[in-house]
């Protein structure tokens, strides 16, 4: 089916269809959404230009999003690797989304959260949207991609790593709240570590947790026997529990190795300094870039989940002298 018979079909212009699909402000509200259900109704899917080169970048608020360093990291390569890729960017926080409808893009780009309005996407939208740090769920629209970072595997680092440095007993602590999104996905991983091992993996030596709390669970884990601490997530979750160690009097590493989340200007100035997991930023950032020329260009078998793996930086925080 070509533009044309969706003008007539909707009985608009030619230039109206083609102001829709490429998002022009100018266009009525209303008017927009008569033409994106005339292309749905009859399977069209519009050819993006290749000359409206603006990517719209979505950030959570920080009250809605603890994480924000893991949010200023993504942003500083992504708003590299995309004006590698001839992309210009406009920043757009989640709270002020009804800009999206006065603005020109040719595709987008949202960090971590996904408001109920990206929950319709294809309906309001015909460019693709990309999320990060986020996994595919049932009821998003099917043109929305995902590219985030293995969980599972970071958790598989860390632990193996206090466990080739000695750690017969390994306690961690998870920022967030039971149950809930990364959290409990990370605790997950971190029990499956620990029985690949034949460590113990009672629920006890896992602590999901708020910044409030940190303090006690580490005295806790304490009283179990821990010889090795994991603690991942928030934003500064290894400096809160190396002064809660240093509280109850415990010295890294000679008393407990830790391994913590990387913190850019924090983790490598800790005394010690951190070893630590990281996401792979620049290969997270590459893969957004790639994803969103390749369905630009119109490509059929564009992944719709990339998953890039964790690294691990080594510091004196796992080295016993």
């Amino acid at each position: 089916m070509r533009i044309q018979e969706i003008a007539e079909k909707a009985g608009v212009s030619t230039a109206t269809v083609s102001r829709v699909f490429s998002h022009h402000p100018n266009i009525r509200a209303e008017v927009r959404e008569h033409v994106l259900a005339v292309a749905r109704r009859y399977g069209y899917r519009p050819r993006l230009s290749s000359k409206q080169r603006n990517i719209v970048i979505i950030t959570p608020y920080k009250q809605i999003y603890p994480a924000q360093a893991f949010v200023e990291m993504v942003m500083t390569e992504l708003t590299r690797e995309l004006s590698r890729h001839g992309y210009r960017v406009e920043i757009l926080p989640h709270d002020n989304l009804e800009r999206l409808e006065s603005i020109q893009f040719c595709g987008a780009v949202s960090i971590g959260f996904a408001p109920p309005a990206l929950e319709v996407w294809d309906e309001r939208f015909a460019v693709p949207l990309v999320m990060v740090d986020r996994r595919p769920e049932e009821k998003m629209p099917p043109g929305v991609s995902y590219v985030h970072s293995d969980e599972t595997q970071a958790m598989e680092l860390a632990i193996g790593h206090l466990a080739e440095c000695g750690c017969r007993k390994i306690g961690s602590i998870i920022h967030g709240v039971e149950s809930l999104g990364n959290a409990e996905i990370r605790r997950q991983g971190i029990v499956r570590a620990l029985k690949i091992r034949r460590l113990p993996a009672d629920r006890g030596l896992m602590k999901i947790a708020l910044p409030e709390m940190f303090l006690e669970e580490t005295g806790k884990l304490l009283h179990e026997g821990i010889d090795g601490l994991f603690c991942c997530g928030g934003d500064n979750i290894g400096g809160s529990v190396a002064y809660a160690l240093s509280l109850y009097g415990k010295n890294i590493p000679r008393d407990i190795l830790l391994v913590s989340s990387e913190r850019a200007q924090i983790s490598r100035f800790c005394i010690p300094p951190q070893t630590t997991i990281s996401p792979d930023y620049p290969a997270l950032a590459k893969a957004v870039a790639a994803t969103l020329t390749a369905r630009l260009r119109g490509d059929a078998d564009v992944n719709r989940e990339t998953v890039i793996p964790y690294k691990l930086i080594m510091r004196d925080s796992t080295v016993r002298r």
